[in-house]
């Protein structure tokens, strides 16, 4: 006879096929995401692989500084528009914004279609302003939300399955992106794109999202917004538990985003005569890697008082392996194998400790932060990650370009600058984390 299952732990946190099973709406959140991302990681590679054809010179590859262009225009336009985007993430209806944002991304990805002489890279760029500052509003829409359709024991459940949800369309996005702008070009891969920010609306469409906010503002719609990103601010340096945890990813960024970037510079080492394949490869290992952490990350440590300093150490560690990818041998595949399997293993490392920090991180700040307040919080977060990124891009494109390094040099200087990131925030933050644990205790 059968022995009947035991009853499910009510503390421990839900499962994956549970979350997916049980939870109809963020099932449809989690799905439409899934799509567009798998789009956004086509266009993501297809965009690297356009600049680089049309900036490429006799005997060189592309420019180096024309393609950190793409990665800062990505980046930039999302920190300035974030406070914003926080503001209305906070005061609207967080549901009919997310649609909003995918049905004008659909558009505006559209234009990619018309560039294709390097006298138009100007409105390549200013297409990509278009589309990320449209997307910085669906970002915080769709963080504030997910307390807002999961319990207490699904909200880790359903973080780590969105992060790993971005790390496999990265993965798979991004090899997958390299062979399709391989074989069919850029412009068929704009046009996948575009059809996958239609789907997520229709998903996002069907879905319920319940929503715990002040009412929209009165008076001066400038004088109003201004106000209240001040007081999302002025709230981060009021409660220092939530500010110090919106600095844990742009700890990361402040190196990160210049290792990134040199990711596709270092594509065409690998794979010399498919540019699109190279950067697809390097960039689906980063999402293999983002894909892992999350997962370990939950198993391994359920206690919360224990994440700052978790925090800490995957971004020191994060460092030390993009060093190390700088003082590995760097060989096209068909010569060197092993070699490049090494760097893959080192890059799937590096990014398992990113996406470890930033599911963590995410989680407190969702549990330390009110609900009228968690859409300005995370933009806010969003600024400071985007600023970091932006400037670290744009010092190792300067860098490059100016020859004042070589690609293995960077490597190595901005994987040791890391590390001395990770290892002030276990000296700064961990010791006021421990201290903020006791005070309670000891009162």
């Amino acid at each position: 006879m059968r022995r009947p299952a035991p009853p499910p732990d009510v503390d421990a946190p839900a499962g994956y096929r549970e979350l997916i099973r049980h939870n109809v709406h963020f099932r449809r959140l989690w799905t439409g995401n899934l799509v567009s991302l798998l789009g956004d990681w086509f266009n993501t590679i297809a965009l690297y692989t356009l600049v680089s054809q049309l900036t490429m010179e006799e005997g060189s590859g592309g420019s180096p500084i024309a393609l950190a262009a793409v990665f800062i225009f990505k980046m930039l336009p999302w920190a300035v528009a974030s406070p914003l985007a926080g503001l209305i993430a906070d005061r609207f209806n967080r549901r009919r914004l997310m649609i909003a944002t995918d049905l004008l991304r659909a558009v505006v990805v559209l234009g990619f279609l018309g560039i294709d002489t390097p006298d138009e890279l100007p409105w390549l760029y200013v297409l990509i302003t278009l589309q990320v500052v449209i997307g910085a509003f669906f970002q915080p829409a769709k963080s504030a939300s997910l307390p807002n359709i999961t319990t207490p024991r699904e909200l880790l459940t359903a973080n780590a399955l969105s992060s790993a949800t971005w790390s496999v369309m990265l993965a798979v996005g991004a090899a997958a992106g390299g062979l399709a702008t391989e074989w069919l070009g850029p412009q068929a891969v704009f046009l996948l794109d575009s059809a996958t920010y239609l789907v997520s609306a229709w998903f996002i469409y069907r879905t319920e999202i319940p929503q715990h906010t002040d009412a929209p503002p009165r008076g001066p719609v400038v004088r109003t917004a201004l106000r209240e990103i001040w007081d999302g601010w002025a709230y981060l340096r009021s409660e220092p538990r939530v500010g110090r945890i919106a600095l844990a990813k742009a700890t990361w960024a402040v190196a990160g985003g210049g290792m990134v970037f040199m990711l596709a510079l270092l594509g065409d080492r690998v794979t010399p005569s498919a540019l699109a394949a190279g950067i697809g490869l390097l960039f689906m290992a980063r999402g293999i890697g983002t894909g892992i952490g999350p997962v370990v990350a939950r198993r391994l440590f359920q206690d919360a008082g224990r994440w700052p300093l978790v925090l800490g150490a995957c971004v020191a560690f994060s460092g030390i392996c993009y060093a190390a990818v700088g003082a590995v041998p760097w060989f096209p595949w068909r010569e060197g194998a092993l070699s490049l399997l090494l760097l893959i293993g080192l890059i799937v490392a590096a990014h398992a400790s990113s996406g470890a920090n930033w599911v963590l991180s995410a989680v407190l700040l969702q549990q330390r932060t009110p609900d009228r307040f968690r859409g300005r919080v995370f933009a806010t977060e969003w600024l400071l990650v985007m600023l970091c990124n932006t400037l670290s891009t744009l010092v190792a494109g300067l860098l490059l370009e100016a020859s004042v390094l070589t690609l293995r040099q960077a490597f190595w200087a901005f994987g040791l600058v890391q590390v001395a990131c990770g290892g002030l925030w276990l000296l700064l933050v961990v010791p006021r984390e421990r201290r903020e644990v006791l005070a309670p205790e000891q009162g």
